[in-house]
């Protein structure tokens, strides 16, 4: 099991300008999440940490895969990721989570960064995955014709049969 612990900044230890971090998250990265959505999925993540009056900039890169399912026939297909994102911290009374900037409880000064890596590779993810044409399972695609072919033609029967549909053509017929 991956241990979390790697990915917990002390931010009130950090004694250079500028700190630069390197993580290859695999299978057990996404396993030891609670709540995680992905399972699979080779990634690297380069994290330069830099210190600023008052605040923390993190710049994250992200490069890799997930496997994700194929909207289209279901199967699992690799989703290539490549991201570059911004996370600002800064030291205060509580622990909080605004849009732009997230405050650390300053007597802790310790800063979990796996959710938020976890959290920018589900962004990278495209709305819709599918395979590249003719990769996708081949049984599953001919089901999909036919029931969509099967559709269209009981669609098609119930315009012919609806009067309401044929008096309309015929008010469009007469303009």
């Amino acid at each position: 099991m991956c241990s979390l612990e790697t990915y917990k900044i002390d931010l009130k230890g950090l004694k250079e300008d500028e700190k630069l971090l390197d993580f290859d998250l695999n299978d057990e990265f996404f396993a030891s999440l609670d709540g995680s959505q992905l399972e699979h999925g080779s990634l690297h993540v380069s994290a330069s940490i830099r210190k600023m009056a008052g605040f923390f900039e993190i710049l994250f890169h992200t490069e890799g895969a997930v496997t994700v399912s194929c909207d289209r026939c279901l199967d699992d297909m690799d989703q290539p990721i490549e991201a570059d994102n911004r996370l600002m911290v800064k030291l205060g009374e509580t622990n909080s989570e605004d849009d732009d900037l997230v405050t650390i409880d300053e007597n802790e000064g310790i800063l979990d960064m796996s959710w938020f890596i976890y959290e920018f590779i589900m962004l990278a993810i495209p709305i819709k995955h599918v395979h590249a044409p003719g990769k996708c399972n081949s049984a599953m695609t001919q089901k999909l014709e036919e029931l969509s072919g099967a559709v269209r033609s009981s669609e098609e029967e119930d315009e012919a049969i609806d009067p309401r549909w044929e008096a309309l053509r015929q008010l469009n017929i007469k303009d």
